[in-house]
């Protein structure tokens, strides 16, 4: 079974084009295309408006015995799209547009008649300069000082261009940038200024209390050693009275050692005075047994 769509056709060896019969198709034949409304109008029959863009099934022909420059001129028919009434149109190639023939009105376009406008006065100002040189004269001074005065307003305009341009905002940016970039570090050097200040005066009272606390404790230790140091004091210089009493508290009397250990350890209500007499009292009393035992 051969393919639906083929690009290549067998041919036998015996074919001949001439053979085949052709087809008499009349001169001017109206072929069926696919087309949109060139421009906005109105049929006449019913009142109904088409707009540009709007798509139809037109009848093609060529427009007999009328050409532009040697290019053909085409014919279109449509039908109204509520009356069904017939609607015909060609092409303009002088123009570049499309002509209204019947069936339909062309609705009011500005921009075209401005174009059109426009075209007419510059034909007719070429005219006039071709027959006229006084007015080709007048044209041209025209043109000059309206040249000159375009100069002028440009060079104001590159003075403006100037001034503005001394104005450098890829600098301001960049100043603008850093001076975030100091704010944030100061902004950040203050928080730590702040957090080192909150944390340090703690630490110093605690350290003021403990050293206070230190200070207040020798005092008292003081007060209780003071009664052996203020005996020490009263205490014979000599070598000799320091063995003897050595000797005393060692071997014989226990009942003066048991004295002495009660008086230095006598509170500390009792006045200097009498302490320092009871010293004397026992010093001379130790060395009375002193001699007693040598005798």
């Amino acid at each position: 079974m051969s393919e639906r769509k083929v690009l290549n056709k067998y041919y036998p060896p015996d074919f001949d084009p001439s053979k085949i019969p052709r087809m008499k198709l009349p001169k001017n034949r109206q072929y069926t295309v696919r087309l949109m409304a060139p421009f906005n109008m109105k049929c006449t029959t019913c009142g109904e408006y088409i707009y540009k863009g709007k798509k139809f099934n037109a009848r093609k022909e060529d427009v007999e015995n009328s050409d532009y420059l040697g290019i053909r001129i085409y014919r279109f028919y449509i039908k109204c799209t509520r009356c069904l009434a017939e609607i015909s149109f060609k092409t303009d190639p002088k123009n570049t547009d499309y002509e209204i023939e019947a069936g339909a009105t062309r609705n009011f376009m500005a921009l075209k008649m401005a174009e059109e406008q426009a075209v007419r006065e510059e034909e007719e100002r070429k005219e006039e300069e071709s027959t006229n040189p006084m007015k080709l004269l007048e044209n041209r001074t025209k043109a000059s000082k309206r040249e000159i005065e375009q100069m002028e307003d440009l060079e104001e305009l590159r003075d403006l261009n100037r001034r503005q341009l001394a104005v450098e905002y890829d600098s301001m940016l960049a100043q603008y940038t850093e001076d975030s970039a100091t704010r944030a570090a100061r902004e950040k050097a203050e928080d730590e200024a702040e957090i080192r200040a909150s944390f340090k005066p703690s630490a110093l009272r605690t350290v003021t209390e403990e050293v206070v606390e230190d200070d207040d404790a020798p005092p008292a230790k003081l007060a209780k050693i003071a009664p052996s140091k203020k005996l020490a004091s009263f205490a014979p210089s000599s070598s000799s009275m320091v063995s003897k009493l050595a000797n005393a508290v060692v071997s014989k009397k226990a009942g003066a050692y048991s004295s002495k250990i009660a008086l230095a350890v006598k509170p500390k209500s009792d006045t200097a005075k009498p302490a320092a007499a009871k010293g004397l009292s026992s010093l001379c009393a130790y060395s009375s047994a002193s001699s007693d035992s040598d005798s």
